[in-house]
């Protein structure tokens, strides 16, 4: 049997926790005064217990401190080891599974490697030295019960606890429905769900009742994938509980109804932000996940570099103007707006913003939520803000003339105006807003660059396999740009536990800054069509969002077919 390196590590588990930034002080103070006062539980377990951290936050600070490996989920047997000689009560109760039987002994993934009780019995009935790893809890909890008990997941034995209820009489008694949405096992049965979408790196929750299931799928690294779902039974239930969540009226199923869920989970403060529309089968919802705490406000992180970095921060610079950022929904407009906001964000900038809705709360920033149905929308409220005497000014959304006008007047007295337009790419920007009445001298004296950007799944480090690129591809593609001489090396993804199998790992922008020259101000004002301007912005050295794509796949971050699905060039 292995001794455990636990005195000769220095550092305590709270204090790695904290240096990882997945716990604060505050919290593990909390769990200290609770350890001390109420139980001689460990600070794992509490930690855990209370949601402060998660099972894979937990493992891995765990490693560090005890110096052992994490058992990958990949790793848990398909069929049960030792089962003759150890019960599944025993391994319960113990919290640790045997993994593999090699030449140096057992390999046991354990929740706790420093239990030398569990360690002494299982070496005493393999009669052979016991290797611990740890494990990450939910997934041995997992594995646990799909060798040892019914079969079934957390969801499929919360859903046991539901009593079979006749679907007309949810839908048609609204009190009955509100009991039900409230039972224990509903609520676990929705915060499961949310948990699921959290671990998972999910940006969107889809809870969608067809005629014959309840289908719930999670938008991950920007792609849809299905997920365990409840049973079609207790579609009224779950939704009507989401609803509750979000302060909704569950009686109104005829209209859209939009909302926020504001929770604490695993430590980190998470809002929801909720949309129900009717749809023939009951309603359909999304959640829109606004992870405080997950979003990098870092321009590397978000993929710029070199040349467009350099334009866009030099934009960003300007005392005054318009600085646009474009691109369709879902292309990270709105996290490189904050970013960008809070690089200005200093003690004598006053910032004020109009959103609809305010995604993130920002420190320090005085941020307006428009309200259409009282008449606070994106034009009164800016005439209003003029007043109050800001330096920069963020608008969510260029939408229509008047809201143009007075981005474009603000500029005009001394404002920075950062916004964001619907348009494909940054010369076809200067068109819509001419198309929406913008006069083009207003247009050519204010606007001082327009960034256009989509977002491309980036490649797991861990597990990215290089290949040699045809001579095809390296011709149609003109990969000759980057790579001069000697062969060109690309990536496939390939697929591991920490990329959940899927080869992709995050998100990151590709992106092609356009900043109003002289010889493109002239060209507004003739008002050139967007191929002109991009060939005179090409000529001036602008860089494309295809080829900037394909300057991050020869890099390895990301891949060509990435680059093609969200660019859809030839």
């Amino acid at each position: 049997m292995s001794a455990l390196p636990v005195e000769s590590q220095p550092r305590r588990l709270g204090e790695i926790l904290i240096a990882r930034g997945k716990l604060d002080p505050a919290n593990l103070d909390r769990a200290l005064r609770l350890q001390e006062g109420e139980t001689r539980e460990k600070l794992g377990v509490i930690l855990s217990r209370l949601g402060l951290v998660s099972a894979r936050d937990l493992a891995d600070a765990l490693s560090e401190q005890l110096g052992l490996e994490v058992a990958a989920a990949s790793e848990y047997p398909e069929l049960p080891l030792l089962e003759e000689q150890v019960s599944y009560r025993f391994l319960r109760d113990a919290r640790a599974l045997p993994l593999r039987e090699t030449d140096e002994g057992f390999v046991v993934a354990m929740a706790d490697p420093a239990d030398e009780y569990t360690l002494r019995a299982l070496a005493m009935v393999c009669g052979r030295p016991v290797l611990p790893r740890l494990a990450v809890v939910t997934e041995l909890e997992s594995a646990l019960e799909r060798l040892y008990g019914a079969g079934k997941s957390s969801m499929g034995q919360i859903v046991d606890n539901i009593a079979t209820r006749d679907e007309e009489q949810d839908f048609g008694d609204v009190e009955h429905l509100k009991d039900l949405a409230s039972e224990a096992p509903v609520v676990r049965l929705v915060n499961l769900l949310i948990t699921h979408a959290l671990e998972s790196r999910a940006s969107d929750i889809h809870i969608e009742p067809f005629e014959n299931r309840l289908i719930v799928r999670l938008r991950i690294d920007g792609v849809l994938n299905e997920v365990e779902s409840p049973p079609r039974r207790l579609s009224a239930a779950v939704i009507s509980r989401v609803k509750i969540m979000a302060n909704l009226d569950i009686a109104e199923r005829r209209l859209p109804q939009d909302g926020r869920i504001k929770l604490r989970i695993q430590g980190k403060e998470i809002d929801l932000r909720v949309s129900t529309v009717p749809t023939m089968h009951g309603e359909s919802v999304v959640m829109r996940i606004l992870d405080k705490g997950g979003v990098p406000l870092d321009f590397a992180s978000l993929g710029f570099d070199g040349d467009v970095l350099q334009a866009f921060l030099a934009a960003l610079n300007q005392p005054h103007g318009v600085l646009l950022v474009t691109g369709p929904t879902g292309s990270g407009k709105t996290t490189t707006l904050y970013t960008a906001l809070d690089r200005l964000n200093q003690p004598d900038v006053k910032i004020l913003t109009v959103e609809d809705p305010v995604e993130y709360q920002m420190p320090g920033i005085n941020q307006i939520q428009v309200k259409p149905q009282i008449n606070l929308t994106f034009a009164n409220a800016l005439r209003s803000i003029v007043r109050q005497d800001p330096d920069v000014i963020m608008i969510g959304e260029i939408r229509d003339l008047e809201t143009a006008e007075i981005a474009v007047q603000s500029a005009l007295t001394g404002h920075l105006v950062l916004s964001t337009v619907h348009t494909n790419d940054a010369p076809s920007t200067v068109n819509r807003l001419l198309d929406m009445g913008v006069e083009d001298y207003l247009l050519t004296s204010t606007v001082v660059g327009i960034l256009a950007q989509r977002l491309v799944r980036a490649l797991c480090t861990h597990c990215r396999k290089p290949y040699a690129a045809l001579p095809e591809v390296v011709e149609q593609m003109g990969l000759r740009r980057f790579v001069p001489e000697g062969g060109v090396t690309l990536f496939h993804p390939a697929g591991c536990p920490r990329c959940s199998g899927t080869g992709y790992h995050g998100r990151l922008g590709i992106m092609e800054m356009l900043p109003m020259t002289d010889r493109l101000r002239s060209l507004v004002m003739r008002h050139a069509n967007s191929a002109d301007l991009r060939a005179a912005a090409v000529e001036e050295g602008m860089e494309s969002m295809f080829e900037n794509g394909l300057r991050k796949a020869v890099a390895g971050v990301t891949t060509i077919e990435e680059v093609l699905r969200v660019t859809r060039e030839d």
